[in-house]
């Protein structure tokens, strides 16, 4: 039987004191000179990713890489996401940032290009259109699917916090998702915003077991503390996602050294609550 997700990720937080999972959205607008030739987008990318990584790795127990700012880079940017993942050391775990949210035959190819073809060990879902949306990432022994509950960005209000018998709807869908994850062969996580902290307490109440991915500390200017806090209560375990204020710590030559700097401080700021869990 395959290592549970939650227990190759729990050791790597014990092993390494860090909940720190470093996302790679690696925009070409963004990327600094010494790494962004004009004429050599996708050189540029993989070269900016590989040094993010060097830096970054020792302080992250994940990476979690958001396909879109590679698929736009074309066909080679495939061959960059592909070159990238393969450049990842093995004591991190990879989760792939899609947020898949389809039906059918068409989820069960989604969840085995993810799995089975690029080989990570968690991706992010879509919820919207149900269980039968969401199952087809639950059926490999060793990886999770992190579903999408209560997220940072600014529209998220428009659906998250409307009721169904007096209950918020990103809470039934961690409640939800926690059923479903009950008898699957692979593990359900729920994401949640760094910026709704009361949204990280009742959904750890409800979901005392369930790994969360947990985005919006940094830049959006959620609180890492207030999230270690509230989210590494019982047994369920978190994963603090960072981008862009590691990644675009500096837009200098030192922007790899800025990244580490960055990371380090967060890998700090993580570890009594880790030696608290």
């Amino acid at each position: 039987m395959s290592t549970t997700f939650t227990t190759r990720l729990t050791h790597l937080q014990k092993e390494k004191c860090t909940a720190l999972c470093v996302g790679l959205d690696p925009d070409p607008e963004r990327l600094p000179g010494v790494v962004a030739p004009e004429d050599d987008v996708l050189e540029a990318t993989r070269r900016f990713s590989e040094a993010i990584i060097d830096a970054t790795a020792p302080m992250a127990c994940a990476f979690k890489l958001n396909f879109a700012f590679y698929e736009a880079l074309g066909p080679g940017g495939w061959d960059v996401l592909r070159e990238t993942l393969d450049y990842l050391p093995d004591d991190v775990l990879v989760i792939a940032d899609v947020k898949r949210g389809d039906i059918g035959n068409t989820a069960r190819f989604y969840a085995a290009s993810l799995f089975d073809e690029l080989g990570v060990d968690a991706c992010t879902v879509s919820p919207y259109m149900g269980q039968d949306t969401v199952r087809p990432f639950l059926e490999r022994e060793g990886t999770a699917a992190f579903v999408l509950a209560r997220t940072s960005n600014a529209g998220a209000n428009d659906f998250q916090l409307c009721t169904t018998d007096g209950e918020a709807l990103y809470l039934r869908v961690g409640r939800y998702v926690r059923d479903w994850a009950a008898d699957a062969p692979g593990e359900a996580g729920l994401v949640v915003g760094a910026t709704k902290p009361d949204a990280i307490a009742q959904l750890r109440a409800a979901c005392p077991a369930l790994p969360f991915l947990i985005p919006g500390v940094g830049a959006q200017g959620g609180s890492l503390k207030t999230a270690m806090e509230l989210g590494t209560t019982g047994d369920g375990t978190v994963l603090i996602s960072s981008s862009r204020s590691i990644l675009y710590a500096s837009p200098e030559e030192d922007f790899a050294e800025a990244a580490a700097v960055e990371a380090e401080a967060f890998r700090d700021t993580m570890r009594p609550y880790l030696a608290q869990s």
